[in-house]
């Protein structure tokens, strides 16, 4: 039995994740606040489809912590792509720090490099790599940036 829900499951995450990426490739001419409201939808399917077919609740301890400051720092560790579309929930407007060759991916390669996700080479050193916390600084700058304007323009 369980086998079959892990089946299903399966069958409903990729299914899901190729009609989101097939249906947001406009948004690749918009600006990158429409590819990460694509990544949250994504991120609260995945988590209605966990309930659904195999019982599992998610949920996410300490997000009143991350209120009281400005910039912060989410490392997980990664044991596959479920937080890359779960953290999207709770959190808005994240950067994502990917090995390189993540971007050159059809499709997902595309979204990461519009949202800004700063990419880096794993296991060396490179003047790349040296300058990954100047890009981060940067990248938090403009999605501040972004976020205040978007909430501006809704008010």
């Amino acid at each position: 039995m369980q086998f079959l829900k892990s089946l299903v499951f399966n069958f409903f995450l990729y299914l899901g994740i190729v009609v989101v990426f097939v249906l947001a490739i406009p948004t690749l001419l918009l600006p990158s606040k429409f590819v990460l409201y694509c990544g949250k939808f994504l991120a609260y399917y995945i988590i209605f489809i966990l309930r659904i077919i195999l019982n599992t609740k998610v949920i996410f301890h300490g997000l009143e912590n991350l209120k009281k400051v400005e910039k912060f720092f989410i490392a997980s560790a990664h044991q596959s792509m479920f937080e890359t579309f779960v953290f999207q929930k709770p959190l808005d407007f994240p950067v994502f720090i990917l090995k390189k060759e993540l971007l050159r991916i059809p499709l997902f390669g595309w979204y990461l490099k519009k949202i800004g996700s700063i990419e880096i080479i794993r296991e060396k050193t490179t003047k790349e790599n040296l300058n990954f916390f100047e890009k981060l600084n940067n990248r938090l700058t403009t999605i501040k940036d972004h976020y205040l304007y978007f909430h501006k323009v809704l008010e």
